[in-house]
């Protein structure tokens, strides 16, 4: 009977059923006899998790206290860190009256292992692989052999076949070693503690269960695991083999998701496991760096004085086509890194049975991150160091999490991701993108809720509603203005050119031309930096949310503002002279930019003697929000009670335009 309580009492703080839980659990503890069993022990963590869950704090320290005198070691590191987590609940709690929590909990499948559809927005995971390889295989071939086919000389052959046999060793030695060389980098920078399942059962007792069942489902050598003491929740898999994979979460984990949450994080670092996609990306990435091999030996050839002018046009060509082809690759590397999050969400949802707990700790994620970067004055090296690795993109974190944080009403967050799904311009900053937009992974996750009719976390069809309320037509138009004026320094070239080519014919001037190339040029710069930084005097008084949820926002046109907050610390990760600084406000927290007149000197040196005074003071700032994957706020202006700051990130445009027309004025009089 004692054994059924704790079962039911398991049960209950699975479905986050707490006092529930803290009743069964409380009678199994209080009337078992062997004190000394596991069954015990298992109880009283269970218990402790669940007074947590119930709001009775001091209940959870005292039984974690208890736990931390056990004589067993993993007890007492299972109870100093659950105090550590209880703890940052507090200071979490006395800084914000509420803990942000979903209004509104979503259910889940009653079984897993449900087969889903995959939406139509997301692209084959075998034909992604297959495409990417094929085609980086495809351009490989194609370079080495145009390479062979234009030397007369065995030697540069025989440098470029070395240097190739060489790359593709080092890199299968990589590829083998890669799990040893990251578990030492691992250990270096990060501290990874190396545990056994039954910590992480402490933790997550779903999480557990399911990471067994699906090694035995899936016939997989269990993954070794790995928590790394940083409060910053995020989770990563590597290796090179499904026989050697890691996974490794950061306690931040643990904090800021719940059970069933972190349960779902697991089953898709498990889905990079199974479907072999690091492996792939490992041979991905060779073929890429074969690529830029073969750019730099045709490069450097074609420079040779012993060489005819014939081999060293075909050698400029084909180092060019290799540049070309590294280019694509990257790229390709990009979007097969895109999908395969696809299909982790896509294999979690199926695994777990459970897309909506995913679609949270995707946003709860998001929410850690942006409140451990306003409690530290450094940006996370963790979140740095394995930002293409993560579950998400660390840096596209501050927009969901900040709405999230000011308030969890679902509706509000639901207006962050118009953006993602409707804005032109998320398509194009997705390309440079490891991860896809958190509003198109959430939309993925969403259909899934749809096809078990357990109903969805977030009303998709009512942000696909909004969006289609959207002015269109304004939205493309302004894409179009933007993306013509963003690039107006070679439009504005190539004009000058037609222009000044005509001239110099009818003219017979020849020095026309470059005249008129470089006012071209020039004049472009000009109209750019005036384009993407409108007139600042009709800056409006907003707020960090405000500029979140507006789906018109851009990454070239900056919109001009007026926020007042707080300077919390700096924006570079790890850099102490950087001269970036995070400005939050009682809605959110932005990264701010500085723009020295004197350059990367005077970004420095603004970074070594001003920084530091300003971080924790309280200012007004005049400037310009634009918005890509991340947010961010070129600053103009930054008022303080002490001393008044100017940035001049429109200082360069101007003086680079100057001179190129100046320049193009000059020459042709001192060609004459």
């Amino acid at each position: 009977m004692s054994i059924d309580l704790l079962n039911e009492g398991l049960k209950a703080l699975q479905q986050q059923q707490y006092s529930q839980a803290v009743s069964l659990l409380g009678n199994f503890c209080q009337n078992y006899p062997d004190r000394n069993s596991d069954c015990y022990l298992q109880g009283l963590i269970a218990l402790a998790r669940a007074y947590r869950g119930n709001g009775q704090q001091d209940k959870a320290i005292t039984l974690a206290q208890t736990l931390q005198k056990h004589s067993n070691r993993e007890i007492q590191e299972w109870a100093k860190s659950f105090l550590s987590i209880v703890n940052q609940d507090d200071i979490r709690n006395n800084e914000y009256n509420n803990e942000p929590e979903f209004t509104k909990i979503a259910g889940r499948a009653s079984q897993t292992g449900v087969r889903l559809m995959m939406p139509r927005m997301v692209d084959s995971l075998t034909f992604a692989s297959n495409f990417t390889i094929i085609l980086l295989l495809g351009m490989v071939l194609s370079l080495s052999l145009g390479v062979f086919l234009i030397f007369d000389s065995q030697h540069p052959l025989l440098g470029l076949m070395i240097s190739l046999i060489v790359t593709l060793m080092f890199n299968g030695v990589t590829f083998f070693l890669s799990p040893l060389l990251m578990d030492f980098i691992q250990k270096w920078l990060y501290k990874t503690r190396w545990v056994n399942l039954a910590e992480i059962k402490r933790h997550s007792p779903e999480a557990a269960e399911m990471i067994l069942r699906v090694c035995r489902e899936k016939q997989l050598a269990h993954p070794r695991l790995g928590i790394i003491n940083d409060q910053n929740p995020t989770a990563f898999t590597y290796g090179s083999l499904p026989g050697n994979a890691r996974i490794v979460v950061s306690e931040g984990l643990f904090t800021y998701l719940d059970d069933d949450e972190i349960a779902t994080v697991y089953a898709h670092e498990l889905g990079h496991i199974v479907h072999w996609d690091f492996a792939i990306m490992t041979v991905a990435s060779t073929l890429v760096q074969i690529t830029y091999l073969i750019y730099l030996f045709a490069r450097r050839w074609s420079n040779q004085g012993n060489s005819d002018n014939k081999l060293k046009d075909s050698l400029k060509i084909a180092s060019i086509a290799a540049y070309i082809f590294y280019i694509i690759g990257t790229y390709l590397i990009l979007y097969l890194s895109r999908t395969r999050e696809y299909y982790a969400d896509h294999f979690a949802a199926e695994t777990t049975g459970n897309p909506n707990a995913l679609s949270r700790a995707l946003i709860k994620i998001a929410y850690g991150i942006t409140e451990e970067l306003k409690n530290n004055t450094q940006s996370s090296k963790l979140l740095e160091g394995t930002r293409a690795l993560g579950i998400c993109d660390g840096k596209a974190a501050a927009t969901s999490g900040t709405i999230y944080r000011s308030n969890s009403d679902v509706q509000r967050l639901e207006k962050v991701f118009i953006w993602d799904l409707f804005n032109p311009w998320a398509k194009v900053t997705e390309f440079n993108s490891t991860h896809p937009l958190t509003g198109k992974r959430i939309q993925a996750l969403c259909t899934y809720a749809e096809q078990m009719d357990i109903g969805s976390q977030f009303n998709m069809a009512s942000v696909i509603k909004e969006g289609n309320k959207l002015n269109k037509q304004k939205l493309m138009t302004n894409f179009i203005i933007e993306l013509i004026v963003s690039n107006s320094h070679i439009i504005g070239g190539l004009i000058g050119f037609i222009f000044g080519l005509l001239l110099s014919v009818s003219m017979k001037d020849y020095n026309l031309l470059i005249s008129f190339i470089a006012f071209g040029f020039g004049a472009g710069f000009i109209i750019k930096t005036i384009f993407v930084y409108p007139n600042f005097k009709k800056a409006q008084d907003t707020d960090i949310f405000t500029l979140m949820c507006d789906p018109y926002s851009s990454p070239v046109r900056g919109k001009p503002v007026q926020l007042k907050g707080k300077l919390i610390g700096r924006g570079d990760a790890g850099y102490t002279f950087g001269s970036d600084m995070k400005l939050q406000d009682k809605t959110g927290i932005i990264f701010t930019r500085y723009v020295s007149r004197f350059g990367a000197i005077g970004n420095f040196l603004f970074g070594v003697t001003q920084v530091e005074k300003l971080i924790g003071t309280s200012v007004g700032t005049v400037g310009w929000f634009r918005r890509g994957v991340s947010p961010w706020f070129d600053l103009m202006e930054l008022l303080s009670k002490e001393k008044t700051v100017k940035s001049y990130p429109r200082f360069s445009g101007f003086v680079t335009g100057l001179l190129i027309i100046i320049f193009g004025l000059i020459l042709p009089i001192f060609i004459n």
